[in-house]
């Protein structure tokens, strides 16, 4: 290992076999398994635990007790034919949970430059996070699952198994995608998406419910819903209609949602 000691917290525990290349900064209580490869410009925040056979690169930074397990490939280049080896970045958060073979790319200078994961996310098998994306708080990607460039996944989002999300894609907190789906459009906060081409089918009310939102919250989110489904004019128009006919902050995040900048229009009720 090239790296100086002053760069190794001396609480660390590094297996022999590992390569901890000069410049990189591991923390306090870290654990780095047999055969990983953490580059230069990496930062192991405290008690990160690489578990075998990761590799860690390019300008990453890795939040405190985030797991990653055997066999991921973190920071690496963009998959973007037009990243020219620009300086760009990738942050991950505190507490997630990083499986297998799941990939996380860093940024590009056409997308902001940062590839960012909130806190307390979980990252199941073979997962793939691309360049620019911009990853919430308590975010679950079941197997599989692909977002690409320059998406945002709010808080507390489910992604099914299998699915893929189109770069640019906005997908609201709370909302959860069925497996085996398609999205192709934004997605409302807390909203449930399912089928091959993703079609708005409702909302989460399992998850509305399990977070403990208040009955009123959720009884006006669906008249909110149901608005826009029924109403008159465009969908925008609609989605503005609603701050004057609801005083719920579940409905208000729904309209801010809507009323943003969307590169790829709304999956929108049917």
């Amino acid at each position: 290992m090239s790296t100086p000691a002053s760069m190794i917290d001396p609480s660390a525990k590094i297996h022999p076999s590992a390569v901890i290349e000069e410049g990189a900064v591991i923390g306090a209580g870290c654990e780095i398994g047999p055969f990983c490869l953490v580059g230069p410009k990496v930062r192991l925040r405290d008690r990160v635990t690489l578990k075998s056979h990761v590799v860690v690169t390019g300008d990453t930074e890795i939040g405190e007790d985030t797991m990653v397990f055997q066999f991921a490939s973190i920071g690496e280049i963009p998959q973007d034919l037009k990243f020219k080896g620009e300086e760009t970045k990738l942050i991950i958060g505190k507490r997630n949970r990083i499986r297998e073979y799941v990939t996380m790319n860093t940024g590009t200078e056409g997308g902001g430059g940062v590839t960012r994961v909130g806190d307390d996310g979980l990252f199941m098998s073979s997962c793939h996070v691309a360049h620019d994306a911009q990853i919430g708080d308590r975010v679950i990607l079941v197997n599989s699952v692909a977002v690409a460039g320059h998406c945002h996944i709010e808080d507390d989002v489910i992604i099914g198994g299998l699915s893929g999300i189109h770069q640019w894609v906005r997908i609201g907190q709370g909302a959860i995608v069925g497996a085996l789906s398609m999205v192709t459009n934004d997605v409302l906060p807390h909203a449930l998406v399912q089928g091959p081409r993703a079609e708005l089918d409702g909302l989460n009310l399992v998850g509305l419910k399990r977070k403990g939102v208040a009955r009123d919250d959720i009884n006006q989110l669906r008249a909110a819903f149901q608005m826009l489904k029924q109403g008159e004019g465009a969908f925008k128009d609609r989605a503005e209609r609603l701050k004057d006919d609801f005083n719920s902050d579940y409905v208000a995040r729904m309209v801010d949602f809507v009323m943003g900048d969307s590169d790829r229009g709304f999956l929108t009720p049917k």
